[in-house]
């Protein structure tokens, strides 16, 4: 996988100790965390923010989101929202999940990172993650509001200069052309330097305002197949397996397995995944035993069938690589040049 050297190596003991050991079908690799729903942006392609207002003015207790990683047993946390620097006790929760030795990757607009930066500390297991959806016009059309490309650059440049481990996450819509896609991933890259970066075709949430932007399969592959040339993807740090890149360029094809990346909000477990809400349940056992996995994916749900998103395909990758010598080959030599492709 993409990651550094002593992320991958624990990752790689943990799905060997679920897969082979434990025999489990099953199992968490990295959980989204939601502790609030509430943001200081109100982005058009976003669902997370239309609940009510007393929905959006609740905060998950420190013990609550610490608990439902424990009791998960992944080893890497997504901590998104909402905006999470909103929660005037995220450092705590960062804290805690640290101390245990979990990969912490704090989702945010970084709108409120240079004003709360002190609050956290450099760890080799905790990394702020960026949003950047396009350079300063196309991204401040995004998140309809003028000025936040600018602060999130110089909050990652702050970021950096503190010693943090800065990545980003880049969502692309049916606006975006091959070219915007290239600009941004090139300027992130080499002139603002992140750590490393994760891209993802944009989900059309049922309440997001904004319905007619997203992409569908075959415009995903297009964009994604004709980004990728001329080297750029060998070129990139993204944070991704070789075989989700292959994924996302029609390459080749996998089925969903959600309860690979389980949501917990303030609802619970979210069935069957981030991006949909089909019930919540208490527990992840509740949720992986109860759920009707088989129910979902393209060609089962019209609600899936424009999915490419990592929280269903990813893990799908990951256990594809685990599971042949020849990908596990390719995923440590690319960890270990820093190539992909």
């Amino acid at each position: 996988m993409a990651m550094p050297l002593r992320q991958t190596i624990r990752v790689a003991t943990y799905l060997f100790d679920q897969k082979v050991v434990k025999r489990r079908d099953k199992f968490p690799l990295i959980v989204e965390l939601e502790p609030l729903y509430a943001c200081n942006l109100k982005c058009e392609g976003c669902g997370k923010i239309q609940h009510p207002a007393g929905v959006l003015k609740q905060r998950m207790p420190v013990a609550q989101a610490v608990g439902a990683v424990l009791e998960s047993g992944a080893p890497m946390v997504s901590i998104a929202g909402g905006e999470p620097l909103m929660h005037p006790q995220i450092d705590e929760i960062v804290r805690q999940l640290v101390e245990r030795r979990k990969y912490v990757f704090l989702c945010t607009n970084a709108m409120l990172l240079r004003k709360k930066i002190h609050k956290f500390k450099p760890s080799p297991y905790f990394a702020f993650a960026v949003h950047i959806d396009g350079l300063r016009e196309r991204h401040d059309e995004s998140v309809a509001k003028e000025g936040v490309f600018d602060e999130a650059v110089a909050a990652i440049k702050e970021a950096q200069r503190r010693g943090f481990r800065v990545t980003t996450n880049s969502t692309f819509f049916n606006t975006d052309t091959p070219q915007t896609v290239v600009e941004v991933l090139n300027f992130l890259n080499d002139e603002l330097k992140v750590d490393e970066m994760m891209i993802s075709p944009a989900y059309a949430y049922e309440k997001a305002p904004d319905q007619e932007h997203f992409l569908g399969v075959e415009q995903t592959r297009e964009l994604f197949r004709k980004a990728f040339a001329g080297g750029n993807r060998r070129r990139w740090r993204l944070n991704h397996s070789p075989l989700f890149l292959d994924f996302l360029e029609g390459r080749t094809d996998f089925p969903c397995t959600a309860w690979g990346i389980p949501n917990y909000s303030l609802f619970g477990w979210q069935r069957p995944c981030y991006l949909m809400a089909d019930g919540y349940v208490p527990t992840y056992r509740q949720l992986v035993e109860e759920t009707d996995w088989e129910k979902y994916g393209r060609g089962k749900d019209p609600r899936c069938d424009n999915c490419m998103a990592h929280c269903g395909y990813e893990p799908t990758a990951v256990l594809a690589t685990m599971g042949s010598l020849k990908e596990s080959l390719r995923a440590a030599r690319e960890t270990a040049t820093g190539g992909r492709g």
